[in-house]
């Protein structure tokens, strides 16, 4: 599994840079001209000591500073267009693959998000997706001028004297086995740390977004600790990685200074037995530090390949999830949609062995109302869930005018869909902006009208800046019944042939109840609507009536009929407006 995880990671960080490799190469000319222009002050000393100290050449003393600075400003120039090209790089980088994950995940499976905190999911597309500026940003450019800059050092330091060189190359191949050891022990750290990460900033995310009701229950000091914890766990992960990175980064500074002491010793016998001049020692010790300094990167470059490496597998293991519209591209355009809707002996389970739906079979004509009822936990949600393609069912087939939904073009069939859920969500911003969600492109007269029609306007009109008014996230500056009449006014703008309603006044007031349910009669008729309803009073008129009770229909029919046979639906009936008096006449509407 770890072979596989690492093959695969390192897969997708070759994908990462071949998809950059003209700014990459950009990039080493310009790392070559920088590393080329650094390695005049290393001669500098053999010129100075050699020449112009032993043969009193004073004129070279100009033309030698001359040639420090020049170098110092070449390499200034190169590497402020080095960290200008592959900074930029990496950003387009970054942000191409934060698009990508977030593209992926929105296409997710609700089965797959139902799982996931909302938060955990945003730190895959936001931290782990900066892992890339490792790979093609600036910290690529350094650990190549580190490999760069050793090599030229060495060949260097082998040309002016090959034995010293080669008793301090022995020394110095030391931490190439730390190098191993960090990447084998740390990269687990690193995939668990992302992990707590992104688990404690997922719970962050939740308590903040509903901190009224942590206010409204004392809980404040509750989710202190909870988030405490947390933190104390990541902790716990960044201090054994610190303790190992601190370990590698010690030995690093040991191995260095025994080469620069080898370096000492073995060059000051060359001198002393006439086979290494002062310059020669000068310049040796200059490449020396050169090739050492590097050596002291190993640990923190280790670290880094680790980190990233880790991340890579997360982002990798995040598209490996199939997403729900994966075979979408084969299939044929859904064209023009009747709305006929049925259910042929759908089962369904959300864990394996637990029932939810249990052969539940109907059929919705087009231009009809279906109202599904039953007490909580019967699977009516659930129903409407199967009928958006948000799950699929265990058994049996979902069908649209005679075609299985499986075999449909999920965004294609959504476009046929205008929803208003229960608990609906809206977004930061005007009110407009979130009616016009269901049609970016409405016009402002579309937008009024629709408003108008969910009796909007009866609070807009209220408010200083009208439709544009900003109403917080989630609405939270909208009580409940506004928050659902602009969601009600987002279905009517969608103007789909399919309409689904899950408790879509539940949050009103009788008065509003009434208004708003004059409004669905002119929006439901020629769409095939479905509705879930608790008040029994918003489902008089519906053509058919499902009753489900665990999680089966045990009864259908019109509401005069239901009520004229002693069933499910009459105890839920007489539940919420008392007895029915003998001979009473049954109304439909």
């Amino acid at each position: 599994m770890s072979d596989a995880r690492e093959a695969t990671a390192w897969d997708l960080a070759r994908e990462v840079v071949w998809g950059q490799r003209k700014k990459l190469a950009l990039g080493l000319g310009l790392l070559a001209l920088d590393r080329a222009a650094g390695f005049v002050i290393p001669l500098a000393p053999k010129v100075l000591l050699d020449e112009v100290v032993a043969h009193h050449r004073a004129d070279l003393l100009t033309w030698l500073a001359v040639a420090v600075v020049g170098a110092a400003v070449v390499q200034a120039v190169a590497v402020f267009a080095l960290s200008r090209v592959l900074g930029l790089s990496a950003e387009r980088v970054v942000l191409g693959w934060r698009r990508r994950i977030m593209a992926h995940v929105t296409r997710l499976p609700a089965s797959h998000l139902d799982d996931q905190q909302s938060g955990a999911l945003a730190s895959r597309v936001m931290d782990d997706a900066a892992t890339m500026q490792n790979l093609v940003g600036w910290e690529l450019a350094r650990w190549t001028s580190n490999v760069l800059t050793s090599l030229v050092a060495l060949v260097a330091l082998l040309l002016i004297d090959w034995r010293i060189t080669l008793c301090a190359l022995a020394f110095a191949a030391l931490p190439g086995f730390g190098l191993d050891f960090a990447h084998r022990k740390m990269r687990p750290l690193f995939r668990e740390r992302s992990r707590l990460r992104s688990e404690v900033a997922g719970r962050l995310t939740q308590t903040l977004a509903g901190m009224r009701v942590v206010k409204a229950y004392g809980a404040e000091r509750r989710e202190q600790l909870v988030f405490t914890k947390g933190l104390h766990r990541l902790f716990r992960i960044l201090s054994r990685t610190t303790t190992r990175s601190s370990v590698m980064s010690g030995l690093a500074v040991v191995i260095s200074a025994g080469v620069i002491a080898i370096v000492v010793v073995l060059g000051g016998r060359a001198i002393l037995d006439g086979r290494m001049t002062l310059g020669d020692f000068g310049s040796y010790v200059a490449f020396a530090l050169m090739f050492a300094a590097p050596l002291g990167d190993l640990p923190q470059i280790a670290t880094r390949v680790s980190e990233t490496l880790a991340d890579l597998d997360r982002l990798r293991e995040m598209e490996a999830i199939p997403r729900e519209d994966a075979d979408d591209s084969a299939r044929a355009p859904l064209g023009t949609v009747r709305g006929e809707l049925a259910f042929e002996g759908v089962s369904f389970e959300y864990t394996a062995g637990t029932p939810v739906l249990r052969n539940v079979s109907f059929r919705a004509q087009p231009g009809t109302t279906t109202a599904i009822v039953g007490s909580s936990g019967a699977g009516k949600s659930t129903m409407l869930s199967l009928l958006m393609g948000f799950h699929r069912p265990t058994r049996g087939k979902v069908v649209l005018d005679g075609r299985d939904l499986a075999g449909l073009r999920l965004r294609d069939y959504r476009k046929k869909l205008g929803v208003v859920l229960q608990d609906e969500f809206l977004f930061d911003g005007s009110i407009a902006e979130n009616i016009a969600f269901a049609r970016p492109r409405a016009t402002r007269d579309e937008i009024t009208e629709a408003s108008r029609i969910a009796h909007c306007d009866e609070f807009v009109s209220g408010f200083e800046h009208g439709l544009d008014t900003e109403i917080g996230e989630r609405g939270v500056k909208l009580s409940g019944g506004q928050r659902q009449r602009v969601a009600i006014a987002r279905a009517v703008l969608a103007d789909a042939p399919i309409l689904l309603l899950d408790e879509a006044t539940s949050s009103l007031d009788s008065e509003s109840e009434l208004a708003i349910r004059d409004a669905l009669a002119t929006l439901r008729h020629g769409r095939t609507v479905f509705v879930i309803a608790h008040r029994l009073s918003t489902v008089r008129s519906a053509d058919q009536i499902l009753v489900v009770d665990g999680g089966a229909i045990v009864d259908r029919g019109t509401h005069g009929e239901l009520l004229a046979r002693s069933g499910r639906y009459r105890e839920l009936h007489e539940a919420q407006f008392g007895p029915l008096l003998p001979h009473a006449p049954l109304r439909s509407a």
